[in-house]
């Protein structure tokens, strides 16, 4: 068989389970292989909060003006990682579209990663888009606080609404292949088994 190299950005506002759907791909059979035992299997994120020393701090998707040039690099170098290594699986949580939305909703400041987009598409990169409807974003966060260390990040919904919105608006424009997944009363292994099926059916789970 082909040897799997799948890579997933997986990307939504919060309260979509994007973080539960990478946790679960990455140890998915169809998607990573059967496993006998553990391994290291990459699973990164663009919302490590790396730019500050105090936590729920800036990273890569919310950096401050003084910070840009250092996201930017840090992107050209993820982006270098991956083409050094396409030959392997890579999930990534939250990247380039969040850093986008989160940049012109809160900062005011429009930022063109289509080049981001030209580098990853060769590598066949796919892109899920997770999403809920807007009445079941209660229920959700009522969840969610059961077990989060900042509750006050849920208080507004309708700042999720506004997210998800821009979100979708610009997989519409990516260059990348994607699918959208409506998150709402679905479980976790349903959504991995459908992310599968996606990725089997159009060519993404190797290079060819």
């Amino acid at each position: 068989m082909a040897k799997l190299t799948p890579k997933i950005i997986l990307e939504g506002t919060r309260l979509t389970h994007k973080t539960d759907l990478a946790f679960a791909l990455n140890e998915h059979p169809r998607i990573v292989g059967p496993r006998r035992y553990r391994y290291h299997s990459p699973l990164v994120s663009g919302e490590w909060c790396a730019f500050t020393n105090f936590p729920w701090g800036r990273g890569l998707i919310n950096f401050a003006p003084e910070e840009e040039q250092l996201a930017m690099e840090t992107y050209h170098t993820w982006l270098r990682l991956f083409e050094l290594q396409r030959y392997y699986s890579w999930i990534v949580d939250r990247f380039h579209l969040s850093t986008m939305m989160h940049q012109q909703l809160y900062a005011g400041r429009t930022y063109d990663l289509r080049w981001v987009e030209e580098r990853l598409l060769p590598l066949n990169f796919r892109l899920v888009f997770c999403r809920r409807s807007e009445g079941s974003f209660a229920a959700a966060r009522e969840e969610r606080l059961k077990v989060s260390g900042n509750p006050r990040q849920y208080d507004d919904l309708s700042l999720f609404l506004r997210e998800q919105d821009l979100i979708e608006s610009l997989v519409r424009r990516s260059l990348l292949p994607s699918l959208t997944l409506d998150v709402a009363g679905r479980t976790v292994p349903e959504l991995a088994d459908t992310t599968a099926d996606w990725m089997e059916s159009t060519g993404g789970l190797s290079m060819g």
